[in-house]
């Protein structure tokens, strides 16, 4: 498998054009993925021995237990920053290491189902919040000092990506170590 595909197994992101991002049915498809988004991590994630945790989805990228605790982070980064766009007028958030977040040591410390588990809360309440926003706050915005302006309808896009994208790194990891 090619490091390209090993790096970007779905793909690579794009945001989506503001007109795309602004169909009623796009969204809900988003929200939807969002919504699945846990218990397919669990589910690719499960079973894995200490030693599969610990195999990097590429060469140079992380291991499987460093995603499987990323994803909560970026996710919880994420819902705090559709809150503050829906309850701040342009609100500058503030960006992250999330590379050096990877390295620090609550990661090889933290058991992952406590991670999987996080996920789990954290996307009931962003479901509820994005399931209870209407046209309007979808075209709310933050900015981010290396994007610009975000609109939330985009940014939404964004996660349900990121979801897949990383249970598509575990996923290879589990059918190389699997044809072994």
């Amino acid at each position: 498998m090619s490091d390209e595909k090993l790096k970007y197994p779905i793909g690579k992101f794009a945001f989506p054009t503001p007109e795309l991002a602004s169909q009623p049915v796009q969204r809900e498809l988003w929200i939807s993925e969002i919504a699945e988004a846990p218990v397919k991590l669990r589910a690719a994630a499960a079973g894995m021995t200490k030693e599969q945790l610990d195999i990097p989805y590429r060469p140079g990228g992380w291991t499987v237990r460093q995603v499987l605790h990323h994803v909560p982070e970026s996710h919880m980064n994420a819902y705090i920053r559709f809150k503050l766009a829906l309850t701040e007028n342009e609100p500058t958030i503030k960006p992250y290491d999330e590379g050096a977040w990877a390295k620090l040591g609550d990661v090889n410390e933290t058991p992952v189902e406590t991670s999987l588990d996080l996920r789990d809360s954290l996307h009931e309440r962003w479901i509820k919040l994005l399931r209870t926003m209407d046209d309007a706050a979808f075209l709310r915005h933050f900015v981010h000092p290396e994007l610009g302006k975000v609109r939330l309808d985009q940014n939404l896009s964004l996660y349900a990506w990121h979801g897949k994208h990383h249970t598509g790194h575990v996923l290879s990891v589990l059918n190389r170590t699997a044809q072994k």
